[in-house]
């Protein structure tokens, strides 16, 4: 039986996955998300977060993220991926930022992973991960303009804090525009009081950089949001070319759903479809 392994995005957790996991369970697969360190219920939420919210503690409250990293992340998810293969046919599902952790992993673990799945993710195989957010592909992503800013000096806190609590409606209505434009108001709300208030600094950009001779054994899917306006379809695809560039005998299984950065992850009926038919050939491939 194939175990779907799920990891999420930027200031996300395991939580987000939920309908995911809940389908394919009902489709009769084995299915689990992990929370990267520092996340989800091991996560360090600041005091000033709570409550009526205190800006000035935000600012200078150390974070529970500070330290944790690329390597952190990847010894976690091998350790679920480890015990997941003992049982049959492992896939590797990743959404946006989780993508540079499928890369890391493929490319430090490739026997534990019979297939890694990009949902408009980062897949950084031509370029590092700041050469691609800087490039052309990038430009047209609303991210930077919801005006979603960090709350404190990463610096001095050790990590990247975003108020995803906020009552702006400016804000709100930018985020909705970004992330959940195809969604309602009530969904974008319910969305964000799963997140997390902090994302790690520290990004290793040679382990996340695609290896040809270890992640470039993988087979590997790239489900292509088509309406994404957080991570450009522009973008989606130059990581595809570049990863059939750099591997091109292991070409990428491209697949496409009409969905915003988040709207998969509430109504996950056409990816579930997608992973039920990539379970039947991660489970016929020689091991």
């Amino acid at each position: 039986m194939t175990t779907f392994v799920l990891v999420h995005g930027a200031f996300c957790n395991a939580a987000v996955w939920s309908p995911t996991v809940r389908e394919l369970t009902l489709r009769g697969h084995r299915a689990l998300a992990v929370d990267l360190p520092g996340h989800g219920l091991g996560a360090t939420i600041p005091t000033g977060y709570l409550g009526g919210q205190d800006l000035e503690a935000l600012a200078t409250e150390p974070s529970g993220m500070a330290g944790i990293g690329t390597a952190d992340d990847v010894a976690a998810v091998t350790d679920v991926l480890r015990r997941a293969r003992a049982h049959g046919p492992v896939v590797l599902v990743g959404a946006s930022r989780g993508g540079i952790t499928l890369t890391a992993v493929g490319n430090a673990a490739p026997e534990l992973v019979d297939r890694l799945v990009y949902v408009s993710a980062w897949c950084c195989a031509g370029a590092t991960l700041s050469e691609y957010s800087a490039g052309p592909e990038n430009a047209q992503s609303l991210l930077p303009h919801t005006g979603l800013v960090p709350l404190a000096d990463p610096g001095v806190i050790g990590a990247i804090r975003l108020n995803w609590r906020t009552s702006d409606p400016t804000v709100l209505d930018r985020a909705q525009e970004a992330l959940l434009a195809d969604g309602t108001r009530a969904e974008l709300l319910a969305f964000l009081h799963t997140q997390d208030p902090d994302e790690s600094l520290h990004i290793d950009e040679e382990a996340t950089r695609a290896d040809a001779a270890t992640w470039g054994r993988i087979p590997r899917t790239y489900v292509r949001l088509t309406s994404d306006r957080a991570m450009p379809l522009a973008l989606q695809d130059r990581f595809i070319a570049d990863a059939d560039a750099l591997v091109p005998d292991n070409p990428t299984d491209v697949r496409a759903i009409d969905s915003s950065h988040l709207r998969f992850h509430l109504h996950p009926g056409e990816l579930v479809e997608i992973l039920d038919g990539l379970a039947v050939s991660a489970a016929a491939a020689p091991a």
